[in-house]
């Protein structure tokens, strides 16, 4: 026994260390990069800055193309909001309906949801999709392109969580005259809440961080996201090293923050329907 908890010891020491190496190193080379000057930061190396710059990369950052990176933000933030409220809703009542209501069409539909997480997503018809409905190069577009997208891994989640619940709740609301609408929103809605969480927090950093996407359905600086805030400082001849890292640090840190205080819940979340589903 106590040869084999040195084992598991050891092998968490060793995951711990990994992870360290794999996640932190990458963030401090960025974090060391934006501190340094343009010169320095060219070098591209892991030494410490001799001359701190940090306050005149942020400012020359914000300032970067009118202040782009500001309305970049707010563009992000109305698409993550839009996408992730849309998703989180509909996912859960699509969850709820398929745990609750089994029927001969179940099998197909987990085929069609398994699919929507297997299948590459189709750019151009998706495009003249979008050109053809009038919603291309538009912020609400785009959510229903991050929906679409997000939506199976939603609905996993959902489902699984809902098998855990005791439908003996379901029949005591009935009983009360709970309509389907009701019953729902009023009893199955606020049980859902450790894994609404997590569904937030996951898909919020994943449309927050999403680049391909608004590359490709959102063109135009006006509608610029903020990982496309990115090509401002690079060119065919030219990157400035040390701003190109310092937007990268000022983008990283929000999905950052969503994680560092939402990590229990996104555990709970995650770890809920492992047991039935």
């Amino acid at each position: 026994m106590k040869l084999r908890h040195a084992r598991r010891h050891i092998v968490g020491i060793i995951a711990i260390i990994v992870s360290a190496v794999v996640f932190l190193v990458p963030f401090a080379f960025i974090a060391i990069q934006a501190l340094k000057t343009a010169p320095e930061a060219a070098n591209l190396d892991f030494a410490w800055p001799t001359q701190f710059a940090l306050v005149e990369n942020v400012v020359a950052v914000f300032q970067a193309n009118d202040y782009m990176l500001i309305v970049a933000f707010w563009n992000s933030v109305i698409l993550t909001v839009l996408s992730v409220t849309i998703m989180v809703v509909v996912a859960a009542m699509i969850g709820w309906v398929l745990a609750r209501r089994p029927s001969r069409w179940n099998p197909w539909i987990s085929f069609l949801i398994l699919a929507g997480l297997i299948v590459p997503p189709a750019i151009v018809p998706t495009a003249w999709i979008m050109q053809r409905l009038g919603i291309f190069n538009t912020i609400p577009g785009l959510a229903l392109v991050e929906v679409a997208y997000g939506m199976a891994f939603c609905i996993l989640l959902f489902r699984a969580f809902v098998s855990t619940i005791p439908r003996e709740l379901d029949e005591a609301a009935a009983i009360d005259g709970a309509g389907p609408l009701r019953l729902f929103f009023r009893i199955g809605f606020p049980l859902l809440r450790s894994v609404i969480v997590t569904a937030i927090v996951v898909q919020s950093v994943a449309v927050f961080n999403d680049f391909a996407n608004p590359l490709y359905f959102l063109p135009g600086s006006e509608n610029a996201t903020v990982q496309l805030t990115l090509f401002n400082f690079q060119s065919q001849f030219q990157t400035s090293w040390n701003l190109l890292f310092t937007n990268i640090l000022l983008i990283t840190i929000p999905p950052l923050l969503m994680y560092i205080f939402f990590n229990r819940q996104i555990v709970a979340g995650m770890t809920a329907g492992a047991i039935k589903g």
